[in-house]
């Protein structure tokens, strides 16, 4: 739903025009029209984005139906993964900023331009992707919770951090995308770079389940009580605060960077942390944050 939010930095004004018009009439789920001035960078960015660390790949169901379920752009139908599937493809990524910073995304959650996360129009939300620059071989590590973007050739959309850590902020450029698999999370070869040689074929996209189809049992891990833990900061009526408190805690311990989110619930904007692999790794870390930098947090269970 939240896919209509994707264009950014183009030239071509008279088809990002023509988009939001049609967007409009699709009915999408922002209460405010996308404007139609450029998209970039916030003024003043948190110092030190290059040692943001990765998302860290977790096993997470993958949501049935919502952000998951066919949709239509511009005349163009798409039809997510609902299952586990391997996944690699090449072609050009761009990033988004400042335009959609503090929106919610696909996922409901809200899009921190300073997290490692990512946009695609196609691969299953929540799902993680390894993504390579091969102009210098760097690598990153996303979690895919948005979609788009929806122009031609063009596979992912990054986040600000994480197209700085692959030195493309300075605009569209080709990159390689691979998913991360439960088998590779719980193996823990996520770890290593799952690049393959120069000369392999291009694209490649194997699925080992045709899309829609039911979860394999595999993916028993997390879909066996539909569980996930999360650390809750705090919850405010207005989205500065927020915001005031993901800098606080962001400050009090940098790699938490990746996992905060804003969530819109019961007409409140929730700061929350996650999800952690159990209860007992999330209350360790509540006690760890109140204990070094006073910060409090509780631990909650959502499905």
């Amino acid at each position: 739903m939240a896919w209509h939010r994707r264009w950014k930095q183009s030239t071509q004004h008279t088809g990002l025009a023509l988009a939001l018009v049609a967007l409009a009439l699709l009915g999408g789920c922002a209460s405010k029209p996308v404007s139609s001035d450029r998209d970039g960078p916030l003024p003043n960015p948190p110092a030190e984005l290059l040692k943001v660390p990765d998302a860290v790949p977790r096993l997470e169901a993958i949501r049935i139906g919502g952000p998951n379920k066919p949709y239509e752009v511009l005349g163009e139908r798409y039809e997510p993964f609902a299952a586990d599937v391997p996944y690699v493809d090449r072609g050009l990524a761009s990033w988004y900023g400042r335009k959609f910073h503090g929106r919610p995304t696909a996922s409901g959650e809200v899009y921190n331009m300073y997290a490692m996360t990512a946009a695609h129009p196609t691969l299953p939300i929540p799902s993680y992707a390894r993504v390579r620059n091969p102009a210098n071989g760097r690598e990153v590590i996303v979690r895919v919770n948005d979609r788009g973007p929806f122009h031609k050739g063009r596979i992912i959309d990054l986040s600000y951090t994480a197209a700085l850590k692959l030195d493309l902020l300075r605009g569209v450029a080709p990159v390689e995308v691979r998913r991360i698999t439960y088998a590779e999370i719980r193996a823990g070869n996520w770890q290593r770079s799952a690049s393959g040689p120069a000369n392999e074929p291009t694209p490649v996209f194997v699925p080992d389940s045709p899309p829609g189809a039911p979860q394999r049992e595999t993916t028993a891990v997390v879909a066996a009580t539909g569980l996930t833990y999360w650390l809750q900061f705090g919850a405010f009526a207005k989205l500065d605060g927020a915001e005031a408190l993901r800098q606080r805690v962001a400050e009090a311990d940098l790699t938490l960077l990746p996992l905060l989110t804003i969530v819109r619930e019961a007409g409140m904007n929730r700061l929350r942390a996650g999800p952690f692999p159990s209860a007992d790794e999330a209350q360790a870390t509540a006690a760890r944050l109140n204990e070094e930098s006073g910060l409090d947090a509780t631990v909650v269970t959502k499905r």
